[in-house]
């Protein structure tokens, strides 16, 4: 086949169409919120190059090296391998690539690990006794009860179904079934699921109907008279229900808000505190790793395990065999 200068013309304009689809379909694969954690990674090690001269796009493993060194003086390992995942990511997205596996990384990693220890403190998990106090002050408050209703319901289904922020305020009336075991959630798109092929997240009803997810989910659905789009809206200054939905922010100011006027510091909690606690309980009261992931989505059983440990550490405890 002889290719002439039409023929080269096409095949270049052909390959640049290939290229943009490619880097399109790259976006599209990851959340909104993760393209923009991405995006505020890259920022800090954008200006951390700035600052010292370096080119940040492309960039080399040298460099990263540098930063990630540069940013263990004050961050967690977990912190550092973030960063790695969005300088990479960033890259791939502008259609360069960076070896993140390269010796100058992986090594210099593996000995910061050993300076700071791979066991560093995160955001402590809401267990039951911080959920009933958290629903008890709920209660307390001199708020009109629609509200009380909403706030109670974002606090139980959070916790009763190990959500993360984003799936929990991303949830449509749509996307609720009550059956006579309680209520089936589907999550459309999640954080793991890059893929978009979503999961179904099944509640049972509770024993006790204060703390039931179900029970506040099913009185909030009524009082606020919702049929259709998100179920956790925000209110206006009148608390006139309107039609926006929560943000993920507004989950973790929620929880923050209720853990101060319940007169636990809340410096130590976060948005993920929910999902967290839910599988710390669960791991507690003898579910299975296989379980525990069958709700909260985890593809792998690094962090499960890690819920677990935590755990059992005094039910497992050793020096509970010896007495004296």
């Amino acid at each position: 086949m002889v290719i002439n200068s039409n023929n080269m013309n096409e095949l270049v304009t052909d390959l640049k169409s290939l290229h943009e689809e490619t880097l399109n379909n790259l976006k599209i694969s990851k959340a909104t919120n993760t393209l923009r954690a991405y995006k505020s990674d890259f920022k800090d090690f954008a200006a951390f190059c700035s600052k010292h001269e370096f080119n940040p796009l492309p960039t080399e493993p040298k460099i990263v090296s540098l930063y990630l060194t540069h940013l263990s003086k004050q961050s967690k390992i977990s912190t550092l391998k973030r960063r790695l995942v969005s300088i990479s990511m960033i890259h791939k997205l502008k259609g360069h690539y960076l070896d993140t596996k390269h010796p100058i990384i992986i090594e210099n990693l593996m000995g910061i690990k050993r300076v700071k220890g791979s066991i560093q403190k995160g955001k402590k998990p809401l267990l039951i006794n911080h959920l009933k106090l958290i629903i008890h002050t709920i209660d307390q408050q001199k708020i009109d009860e629609i509200k009380k209703s909403r706030d109670k319901s974002i606090i139980l289904i959070g916790f009763g179904g190990g959500f993360r922020r984003t799936e929990l305020v991303s949830i449509d009336h749509e996307d609720l079934e009550f059956v006579s075991e309680g209520v089936k959630i589907t999550i459309k798109r999640s954080k793991t699921d890059q893929f978009g092929e979503g999961m179904i997240k099944g509640l049972p009803y509770f024993s006790n109907e204060l703390y039931c997810p179900v029970v506040n989910l099913k009185k909030w659905l009524e009082l606020s008279n919702i049929k259709s789009g998100p179920i956790f809206r925000r209110f206006t200054k009148g608390l006139s229900i309107t039609s926006n939905r929560l943000t993920d922010q507004s989950v973790v100011l929620l929880i923050k808000n209720y853990l101060n006027l319940a007169g636990i510091e809340n410096s130590n909690y976060s948005g993920h505190s929910l999902r967290s606690g839910f599988a710390t309980v669960a791991a507690e009261s003898g579910a299975d790793e296989r379980s525990i992931m069958a709700m909260t989505g985890h593809k792998t059983t690094q962090m499960v395990r890690r819920y677990i440990r935590e755990a059992n550490i005094f039910k497992n405890n050793a020096l509970n065999k010896i007495k004296i």
